[in-house]
C-alpha cells in the first residue's frame, strides 16, 4: 500500500474512533465530571508516551489554545450526558460558523462571498436544536441543557482550531498543535478533579471505558491522524472526517437505542451539508489559485 493511500485509511481510522466517543461516555456509569477528566489524564498520558513531538514546545501560546481545547472536552462529555449524542456532535459540528465570524478579527483571514450561504446553513441548522422542546429520554434527561452546553462546545472547538493555525504559524514549536493537546488533556484533568473525588462505586467495566476512551478514542485517533496529515491533503482529510458526526449517533442508536429527534436530524443535515459544502468551495478556490 503506498503512502497516500495509509494515510487516507489513518485518517478514516481516526474519524470512526473518534465517533464512538458518544456512545462510549453513555455507557459508563461514572459522572460526567469523572468520566471527562479521567478520559483526558489517560489520553494526556497516551500523548506524552507515544507521541515524542508533545513533550516539547510547551509555550504560552500552547497554554492558551491547551485551555480552549480542554473546555472543548468538558463542555462535550457534560453536553453528551444530558442530551442526545446527535445533538451534541452535531452542535459542536457548529464550529465552522464561529470560524467564519470570528476569524477576520483573531487570524486576519477574509472571507469569501460564497461563505455566507455556508454561514446561514449552519445558523439555520443550530436553530433547529431549540424549535421546541425534546422530551427527556433516560439517555438524555435534560435536553435543553445539554444543547446549550454543546453549543460552548462548538464555540470552543472553532477556537482551538483557530487556536492550531496560529500555533502553525509559530516556528518555536515547529507548526505542532500536540503540546496543546497534552496541557489541554491536563487542565481537563485538573478542572474535574474537585467534581470527579471521592469516586463513591465504579464497576470495572467503567473503568476500561474510561481508558479504552483515553487510550483508543482519543489517543490513537489523534496519533493516527498526526501521522495522516503527513501524507494526505487538507481536504481530503476534512472529507473523511465528517465520518465522525456521520456514525456517532449511529452507534448511539445500536448501543443504546437513542433516537434523535426530527428537527435535530434536520438540523444535523444542514450542518454537515454546510461543511461539505464549505469543504467544495475552498477546492474550487485552491484549484483556481493553483491555475
Amino acid at each position: 500500500m503506498n503512502p497516500q493511500s495509509l494515510a487516507r485509511l489513518e485518517v478514516f481510522a481516526a474519524a470512526v474512533l473518534f465517533s464512538i466517543g458518544g456512545a462510549g461516555i453513555k455507557a459508563c456509569a461514572l459522572t460526567s465530571w469523572q468520566v471527562a477528566g479521567f478520559r483526558s489524564g489517560v489520553a494526556a498520558l497516551t500523548f506524552l508516551l507515544f507521541l515524542p513531538e508533545s513533550r516539547r514546545g510547551w509555550t504560552w501560546r500552547a497554554l492558551l489554545v491547551g485551555t480552549t481545547y480542554a473546555a472543548t472536552m468538558l463542555l462535550f462529555v457534560l453536553s453528551n450526558k444530558l442530551t442526545t449524542s446527535a445533538n451534541t456532535i452535531f452542535l459542536q459540528s457548529t464550529a465552522p460558523l464561529y470560524i467564519l465570524l470570528l476569524g477576520p478579527w483573531l487570524l486576519g483571514e477574509r472571507n469569501r462571498p460564497s461563505d455566507l450561504p455556508v454561514m446561514l446553513m449552519v445558523a439555520a441548522g443550530l436553530s433547529m436544536f431549540f424549535i421546541g422542546a425534546e422530551a427527556p429520554v433516560r439517555t438524555a434527561p435534560d435536553p435543553l441543557r445539554g444543547n446549550l452546553l454543546a453549543v460552548g462546545s462548538g464555540l470552543c472547538w472553532a477556537l482551538t482550531i483557530m487556536g492550531m493555525r496560529w500555533l502553525g504559524r509559530d516556528e518555536s514549536t515547529r507548526g505542532s498543535s500536540a503540546p496543546a493537546v497534552v496541557i489541554g488533556n491536563l487542565i481537563a484533568l485538573l478542572v474535574s478533579l474537585p467534581w470527579a473525588l471521592p469516586v463513591v462505586s465504579a464497576r470495572a467495566l467503567d473503568w476500561t471505558i474510561v481508558a479504552g476512551l483515553g487510550i483508543v478514542q482519543i489517543g490513537l485517533a489523534y496519533i493516527f491522524l498526526t501521522r495522516a496529515l503527513r501524507h494526505v491533503a487538507a481536504l481530503q482529510a476534512m472529507v473523511l472526517l465528517l465520518v465522525e458526526p456521520a456514525l456517532n449517533p449511529v452507534w448511539s442508536w445500536l448501543i443504546h437505542g437513542e433516537r434523535p429527534g426530527r428537527l435535530s436530524i434536520l438540523g444535523g443535515a444542514l450542518i454537515l451539508g454546510a461543511t461539505g459544502l464549505k469543504i467544495w468551495y475552498d477546492s474550487r478556490a485552491s484549484g483556481r489559485a493553483a491555475a
